[in-house]
C-alpha cells in the first residue's frame, strides 16, 4: 500500500498528502494550497475535502 497520494481539485494538483502514523500530512504543490501546508488530516477524504474548501476561497481571488 503506497504511503503517499495526489489531491486533485478540478483536475488541477492541490499537493500531495504522506501517511504519517495515522494520519495524512499535506504538501501543497500550488500557493492556493498553502494554507493547508503541513496540516494534519485524519483520512484522505478529510485532506481532500479542506483541498476542495480551499479552491473555493481562492476562487474569488483568481477573477
Amino acid at each position: 500500500m503506497s504511503d503517499a497520494y495526489v489531491i486533485e481539485v478540478h483536475s488541477r494538483t492541490a499537493g500531495i498528502v504522506v501517511r504519517d502514523g495515522r494520519n495524512y500530512c499535506f504538501f501543497a504543490s500550488h500557493h492556493d494550497f498553502n494554507s493547508l501546508e503541513r496540516q494534519e488530516f485524519g483520512s484522505l477524504i478529510a485532506a481532500q475535502k479542506a483541498a476542495t474548501r480551499c479552491a473555493k476561497e481562492a476562487r474569488p481571488r483568481l477573477q
